[in-house]
């Protein structure tokens, strides 16, 4: 047997980078010295971009990257480069971009083909060996034998990407200087109309989850009481909860389901998706105060703790969709498997409950654990008493969870990301705000200290971490995310010093990553490596644009620390982002609660005196999607000053910063809210 010969990638940071450590590809990270030496060879870049938990790009590099063969035309005629999107999601951006101009679409693993100094002359996704084989030859002797025409693609393709999105401007007619309740209500026309009311979820196959859009629409039936829109939210998260996207015995959600019914989810479980799910389960608990509801919120903490937590308190990245080289191996039951490891519970109600079949309901006799009907309703039809159901439920889940522990696992992306972390912050404490649990702030307060101790260093923000070294700078998501964690953690806490940090954050931003024409934020800092285009996110997606993100923290920050600099900048950039948010439905969704927070009244809550935090927390236990909440005895903030010395618990209710008599309860502070 030959030995492994390893290339340069064996001491990469990335353990995606690391998976690519034994490929006979002489890979390069992106550098100086894969640019320079594409320089001076005169060849094309292969810059070849996933992450640890893709399935198709372990597909691929087995395929293809463990080619001897295919390798070998590989680093004969390109300078071939690995990149984790998570660890550079800069350089993703640009050429995940180039795909889409020239294909329409993109995904991963995205392979592209550049000139030495990195313009995108090509780029696609996943190829089969004998097609990417033939594309390496045709793209090589064209690069050979046809240089200009290679260069005219290049220049073409790049000035597509450094072409500013924001300077192709609407109708003037629809442009307006305000921004108006009636722009709100039709940007949710245009959300709701996405909605899938036959399966839940939004229109469209793969079906993602897109937490922010479901945000929307509760902050909306907050706003408005419309039951249709409080349905389609709960539809869609009972459909969730149900479906084999939601793993029925460990917990977590996966990152996407392949068929419209959110039975087959493509495995991989990311720390984003289940964050934000946590918050969004959390509101709707707070919202329709089903059990249910509260259930996936804790068992998704629990799984997050137990399978991503490491043993600083950081959250790692992700968990891998293959074991053993098989996609979703470790998740899937044969009949035979199923029933051999539920013992003396009954293994036939259960295989009808959980669609359990000896064909399979995926594929090659597998079965993917989900169910169809309401526990309660599936218990009562087969003749057996709903509690006694439950328990027996919760003790064949046990037992599976057991059985399947000793399974080999998939692998874990041991990668720690800031933006990520932040919003597994923000979810604890809107788990904390909604259930009371005091382990989950405690739990918030360390990831705190976590994200203080490894990744910011100097007042410098890094992106991400591994083993406690600490790699590329923070870009925007990093700073606006962590932004946000910090003002929801003050609102349960009083801790002034949180604030303090969002603030030095937000100033972080407004210096280095402004955009003065248009008024929003680069992706990258005017320290970050300049790349051959500097790029705005402003859409939302699986996750919140940054640009969004920050408008919310600069609007939150602005109305607790009363700058209106700040208030104004957020209204600046929503009406940047104008007609693009009224028509783009669940892509512009967090753009949608910011002009829902915009167009109403802000109000503020002030609680001082005795016992004030404990008081302020069950008032938060309430869905109070447009308050900001501030309190305690320290008077730094405006909105504390000449209030903080109370000595009786004392509620004020402000309506754009103007305060009437205080209450002295949270009944009466509710009272106040309602009317």
């Amino acid at each position: 047997m030959q030995p492994v010969t390893y290339n340069r990638l064996a001491h990469a940071a990335s353990p995606y980078l690391r998976q690519h450590a034994a490929n006979p590809v002489d890979w390069f990270e992106w550098g100086e010295e894969a640019l320079n030496k594409a320089k001076a060879e005169n060849k094309p870049l292969l810059i070849s971009i996933g992450y640890a938990s893709c399935h198709w790009c372990h597909v691929m590099a087995q395929e293809s990257f463990s080619n001897t063969a295919i390798a070998g035309l590989m680093n004969r005629h390109f300078v071939c480069i690995k990149i984790d999107r998570e660890e550079r999601p800069d350089i993703d951006q640009i050429y995940m971009e180039a795909a889409q101009l020239i294909n329409g679409r993109g995904g991963w693993p995205l392979n592209a083909f550049a000139l030495p100094d990195g313009r995108p002359f090509y780029a696609a996704t996943y190829f089969q060996p004998h097609q990417w084989k033939e594309l390496l030859q045709q793209l090589a002797d064209l690069y050979e034998t046809d240089f200009p025409k290679v260069e005219e693609a290049a220049v073409s393709l790049t000035k597509g990407l450094q072409t500013n999105p924001l300077s192709v401007t609407f109708d003037e007619e629809t442009e307006s200087d305000i921004i108006l309740q009636s722009d709100y209500h039709e940007a949710f026309e245009s959300l709701i109309s996405q909605v899938d009311l036959l399966s839940g979820g939004f229109k469209g196959t793969p079906k993602f989850m897109l937490p922010v859009g479901w945000e929307a629409l509760l902050q909306y039936y907050s706003l408005t009481g419309k039951k249709n829109v409080l349905s389609a939210v709960t539809y869609t998260l009972d459909s969730m909860a149900r479906g084999g996207i939601y793993d029925q015995i460990g917990g977590g959600f996966a990152r996407y389901s392949t068929d419209g019914q959110w039975k087959v989810p493509h495995f991989e479980k990311m720390l984003y998706d289940n964050a934000q799910l946590i918050t969004l389960y959390a509101h709707a608990w707070q919202v329709t105060q089903k059990s249910e509801y509260k259930t996936i919120a804790e068992q998704s903490i629990a799984f997050a703790e137990r399978e991503l937590r490491n043993p600083e308190g950081g959250f790692y990245s992700s968990i891998d969709a293959d074991s053993e080289h098989e996609e979703g191996k470790f998740y899937v039951w044969t009949k035979e498997e199923f029933e051999l490891s539920l013992e003396s519970t009954d293994p036939g109600l259960l295989s009808h409950f959980y669609h359990i079949s000896t064909s399979g309901n995926w594929e090659k006799g597998k079965n993917i654990l989900h169910y169809t009907v309401d526990k309660e309703e599936f218990a009562l039809k087969n003749g057996v008493d709903p509690v006694d159901f439950e328990n027996i439920l919760q003790e064949a889940n046990q037992l599976l969870f057991n059985v399947r522990s000793n399974r080999i696992r998939p692998t874990t992306d041991g990668k720690v990301i800031t933006s990520w972390n932040a919003l597994m912050i923000s979810a604890y404490v809107s788990a904390y705000k909604a259930f009371g649990n005091p382990a989950y702030l405690q739990r918030a307060t360390e990831l705190v200290d976590f994200v203080k101790k490894y990744l910011l260093h100097d007042d410098i923000l890094y992106r991400t971490c591994m083993d406690g070294k600490v790699s590329t700078e923070a870009f925007l998501d990093d700073y606006a995310f962590l932004a946000d964690a910090m003002l929801s953690l003050y609102e349960v806490t009083f801790d002034i010093r949180h604030v303090q940090l969002a603030d030095k954050l937000t100033n972080y931003v407004l210096h280095h990553f402004t955009d003065e024409e248009h008024q929003l934020f680069y992706y990258t800092s005017d320290k970050s490596e300049p790349l051959i285009a500097r790029k705005y996110d402003y859409t939302d997606n699986v996750i919140p644009s940054s640009n969004s993100r920050m408008a919310h923290v600069l609007l939150k920050l602005g109305r607790l620390t009363d700058n209106l600099i700040y208030q104004q900048r957020a209204e600046v950039m929503l009406k940047t982002i104008g007609q693009r948010y009224i028509q783009g439905g669940a892509y512009f969704a967090n753009w949608t609660i910011l002009a829902g927070k915009i167009t109403h009244p802000s109000i503020e809550i002030v609680v001082t005196g005795e016992n004030a935090l404990s008081e302020a927390l069950r008032l938060q236990q309430h869905y109070l999607p447009l308050t900001v909440i501030a309190g305690g005895d320290d008077a730094t903030l405006p909105l504390l000053k000449e209030r903080a010395n109370n000595k009786e618990l004392s509620f004020y209710v402000c309506r754009n910063n103007t305060c009437g008599f205080p209450v002295h309860s949270v009944e009466e502070a509710l009272q106040l809210l309602r009317n």
